[in-house]
This record gives C-alpha cells, sequence and structure tokens, in this order.
C-alpha cells in the first residue's frame, strides 16, 4: 500500500479537531503503516491549535501548519495539500461529517486515476445548504464544463503528482478553490474519476462558514476573476 498524507483545514473547529484525529488514525493504521496527519489551522480564534499541539506530542503522525490569520477555506486546503510529504493525498474537513472508512473506495481506484473524488450520496445538510451547493455545482459546469457533481465534497484522493503540477496555477484562496483546482487538474490532463459517498452525516458540534456573505462575496469574484483568467490565456500552462 502506498503512502498518504490526509490534510484538513480547520476554523473554530476546537469542538471536533480531538475526535476528528483519533478518528484519521484508527481508519489509516488499518490501511497503510506510513501516513501523516496535516491540520492547518486558519487563524481560529478558539482553542483549535492548542488541542492539535496536544495530539503532535502523542501522535508522530500528527502536524499542525499554523495561520497567523484566518485566511480563508482555499488558503487553509492549499497549505494542506501542498505540505503533504507522502505518495498519495487525502483531503477532507475537520467536521467530521463523513465516514472516514469510505476511503476504501478511492483507494480501490487510485491506480486507475489520478484523482479520485467523492460525491454526497446523500448530503445530509440542510435543504438551503444543499441548494446552494447544487447552484454553484451549475454555475461552475456552465462557466467551465464538467468536472465533477459534488465540486465541493471535501472527501478527494489524488496523486502527489497532481498537486506539484498545478499548484502554480491554482490562484483562488477562498471558497472557489474546489472548483479552480478541479478544472485546473482536468485541463491539465488528468483523470478524473468519481464515486459516491453514502456515510455523510450532518455535523454535530460547531459551525459552517460558507453561507456567510463575504465568503459568497469572495467566491463569486475569485470564480469572475478565474473565469477571465482563462479567457485572456493566463495560467493555462
Amino acid at each position: 500500500m502506498k503512502s498518504i498524507t490526509v490534510a484538513m483545514p480547520a476554523y473554530n473547529e476546537a469542538e471536533n479537531i480531538q475526535d476528528m484525529v483519533k478518528d484519521v488514525i484508527q481508519v489509516m493504521d488499518t490501511l497503510v503503516d506510513d501516513y501523516e496527519v496535516v491540520v492547518v489551522d486558519d487563524g481560529s480564534r478558539d482553542a483549535t491549535a492548542e488541542v492539535v499541539k496536544s495530539l503532535e506530542e502523542r501522535y508522530p503522525q500528527v502536524r499542525l501548519v499554523q495561520h497567523g490569520e484566518n485566511k480563508g477555506y482555499g488558503a487553509a486546503v492549499f497549505n494542506g495539500l501542498t505540505s503533504a510529504t507522502k505518495e498519495l493525498v487525502f483531503f477532507t474537513d475537520a467536521d467530521r461529517q463523513f465516514d472516514l472508512q469510505e476511503i476504501e473506495k478511492l483507494l480501490e481506484l487510485i491506480d486507475k486515476a489520478d484523482l479520485v473524488v467523492g460525491y454526497r450520496s446523500p448530503r445530509r445538510d440542510p435543504f438551503m445548504r444543499k441548494l446552494n451547493g447544487w447552484g454553484w455545482s451549475m454555475l461552475v459546469t456552465l462557466l467551465f464544463g464538467y468536472t465533477a457533481r459534488d465540486i465541493d465534497c471535501a472527501f478527494k484522493l489524488m496523486h502527489r503528482k497532481v498537486i506539484e503540477r498545478i499548484k502554480e496555477q491554482v490562484s483562488s484562496r477562498g471558497a472557489t478553490f474546489s472548483a479552480e483546482f478541479l478544472v485546473r487538474a482536468k485541463r491539465a490532463g488528468f483523470r478524473i474519476l468519481e464515486v459516491p459517498i453514502l456515510g455523510h452525516r450532518p455535523r454535530m458540534a460547531g459551525s459552517q462558514t460558507g453561507a456567510r456573505s463575504d465568503v459568497i462575496i469572495r467566491a463569486f469574484k475569485e470564480l469572475l476573476h478565474f473565469r477571465i483568467a482563462l479567457w485572456q490565456g493566463k495560467k493555462t500552462d
């Protein structure tokens, strides 16, 4: 079995992060001998970083990457991916909404693809969040062509070569990051396979930030900037 980095962004996830990291370790211990867990604390105002530091002392696999200020979801994911040192890189969120055992589905296909991405089936979120997610995926498909049915699903596995190839091209650091990353990967010729993730569950602790007006405005600005950049032929090599 190949070595794996599990990367996850975390913003104000003090209520979830300890159990999340333990969940990851429990699952990865059954799958591989060589893995690491990279947690990117995106300028949290709670004790997220302190909890991860205590976990670092107990588990040598755990590594904290810390932002001095909140830079955005995409920035946290980007720094998690680019901090990876293993052959394969898996990223998910720190909110414990996924059954991590389903990573086995992705691992079964990773030798046939460059990226294996999950889609929530069904998605266990409030109606408006599901509606917004559907509309966002449709907009990205309209502007850039089809990449994946659930673009922002935080359950993706990839070969590290994908990150190394396109990391200089991806400029979005907010909620548009996942869309731009997938579009860039597809345009670079990487093969993407999709897998249904059945074990999506409602968030039990902490709060989501995706519905904040500043997050939404930044996402649309980044999406427009990305579309214009491609029209102008920038960062496409």
